[in-house]
């Protein structure tokens, strides 16, 4: 049996060609919708070079592209791309760069080919899937944005297995697999299609692996549950702020509306995000949640890790494309509560962002004059300067009333800040 099971992990990996297997489109129970995104990179056609390369030139521009994918050398693939190279072209393996994305969890890479033409119907040497091929791996993140672009959930391939068998029949059962799986139920894959050639379905094959976390997840999908969309939406909230991440794909496989709006604006996420519920936020932001999704008092999801000082949550996020310029209701960046509040690591990982480490917010106060204002002058404050400092904070920067950070810092006592923005 191992000997099977490691033959079929090498073939969904990309081999020999086999003969074309059944598709089809999401048949999920009764009532469930497919998730929608409210920011989803666009789509446009792969754009037309300045003089069209000859089919020699187009050969070699699309072999390189293919070299690059291999690499994620995002650099190089917009540079061929532009030249002329096919993001769908395939090599004599049947690998293409959109193919190549998808199994070895390139989201960039995998957005990039979406905005040149990638054809999410393309197959590879064993009639996979762009999704089939990332469940095998355990990338939820890209199977989340496949779900996006319409990709087919029940596509079979020549193995008779589905995006969500493979996940659950070559998968370990660690999280990123049980995320991928989440995905795929709330997407609204087929939770009783048994694999082809032994005619198991999902749950005997997650059950016989010992995966109980994902079997716990089938389970709840196999209840057959008919709520309204009001209902739906209202459990999706619920389940974010208590962190119940399977509750979540569930609300969501029942038609929950991902930026559905609590009595004070919060959608799923912002909740997820205000209790640092990772594990529905992963699942949220895979299928495309809004990180800029503004609550009653101004705040976002993305607003919201500074001041919660996540650096777990921030790391969730970033995949989102977070606008980092979006200002709290005091006009500040995510940057200037976490220097206020001592998050150490968080300012630590923030400012290798594009985020703006200068910012004055409506109190007149950047990160650096918060940091010593409100901060005491403890080892952590003393480390907030620091790295504001090395990052191009500009100690001489001063508030409304003329008073610079060093300023501040000798008026407090704080020698030690005092110290360095002296040395700054």
């Amino acid at each position: 049996m191992l000997a099977v099971i490691v033959l079929l992990t090498a073939a969904c990996s990309g081999g020999q060609p086999a003969p074309s297997g059944p598709s089809e489109r999401a048949t999920s129970s009764p009532g469930s919708t497919r998730p929608t995104a409210t920011n989803r990179p666009s789509s446009p056609s792969s754009p037309t070079p300045a003089v069209k390369p000859n089919a020699k030139e187009q050969a070699r521009l699309n072999e390189q592209l293919i070299a690059a994918a291999w690499d994620n050398d995002l650099r190089r693939a917009r540079s061929l791309i532009a030249r002329g190279a096919d993001v769908n072209a395939k090599d004599n393996t049947v690998q293409s760069a959109y193919l190549i994305s998808t199994s070895e969890g390139y989201l960039e890479l995998l957005n990039l080919t979406l905005q040149h033409g990638a054809d999410v119907d393309s197959k590879d040497s064993f009639n996979g899937t762009g999704l089939i091929r990332a469940a095998d791996r355990g990338h939820a993140d890209i199977a989340g944005r496949l779900v996006q672009a319409d990709i087919k959930i029940n596509h079979i391939n020549n193995l008779g297995w589905t995006a969500l068998h493979e996940a659950i029949i070559l998968g370990d059962g660690s999280r990123r697999y049980v995320d991928t799986v989440r995905v795929l139920v709330a997407a609204g894959a087929d939770l009783r299609l048994p694999s082809q050639r032994d005619r198991i379905p999902p749950l005997q094959h997650a059950t016989s692996r010992g995966h109980s976390e994902i079997a716990q997840v089938l389970r709840g999908g196999l209840v057959t549950d008919k709520p309204s969309k009001r209902l739906a939406d209202r459990r999706l909230l619920a389940a974010a702020e208590r962190g119940d991440a399977t509750a979540a794909a569930l609300a969501i496989r029942a038609g929950a509306n991902l930026e559905a709006r609590d009595e004070r604006g919060r959608t799923p996420l912002l909740r997820a995000v205000t209790e640092d519920r990772l594990a529905v936020a992963r699942l949220l932001v895979h299928l495309g949640a809004d990180p800029d999704a503004l609550d009653e008092q101004h705040d976002t999801p993305w607003l919201v890790t500074g001041v919660t000082g996540s650096v777990d949550m921030l790391e969730v996020l970033l995949p989102a494309r977070p606008d980092l310029t979006i200002r709290n209701r005091f006009g500040g960046t995510s940057l200037i509560p976490a220097s206020e509040r001592g998050h150490v690591g968080y300012v630590r990982r923030v400012v290798r962002t594009d985020i703006d480490i200068n910012h004055v917010n409506d109190l007149g106060w950047t990160a650096l004059l918060e940091a010593v204002i409100l901060g005491d002058g403890s080892k952590r404050y003393q480390q907030i300067v620091t790295i504001l400092l090395d990052a191009g904070a500009n100690p001489r920067i001063a508030d409304r009333q003329g008073v610079t950070p060093l300023q501040h810092a000798e008026r407090r006592g704080q020698r030690e800040v005092a110290r360095t923005l002296r040395n700054a």
